[in-house]
């Protein structure tokens, strides 16, 4: 009497779970606005209000102009390093605000 096993690692369950459950958008939200905690120094983090992303397009509230005006020179870069650090290429915009 032998019993079949459906035997799955941990991470295939809970991949399973996200795209069954369609919570992939919802996460990569968290993601990024984790990735850009971790990116930005604390002096940017400090000026920062809000981080949403929005159809491949990253939107980053600051309460600083001129920080505002730094970043804006360096979109490129930040969109390079975000993205790496998801191992995904997920933003593909950044608006300053």
């Amino acid at each position: 009497m032998a019993k079949e096993k459906n035997i799955h690692s941990l991470s295939e369950a809970l991949n399973a779970f996200i795209k069954e459950n369609k919570l992939q958008k919802g996460i990569d939200k968290v993601m990024v606005r984790k990735a850009w905690e971790k990116i930005m120094d604390n002096g940017v983090n400090n000026y920062t209000t809000a981080v949403e992303l929005r159809n491949e397009t990253l939107y980053v509230s600051l309460s600083s102009s001129v920080l505002r005006e730094e970043l804006s020179h360096g979109k490129s870069k930040i969109i390079d390093m975000i993205n790496e650090e998801l191992n995904k290429d997920l933003v593909k915009n950044i608006v300053l605000r």
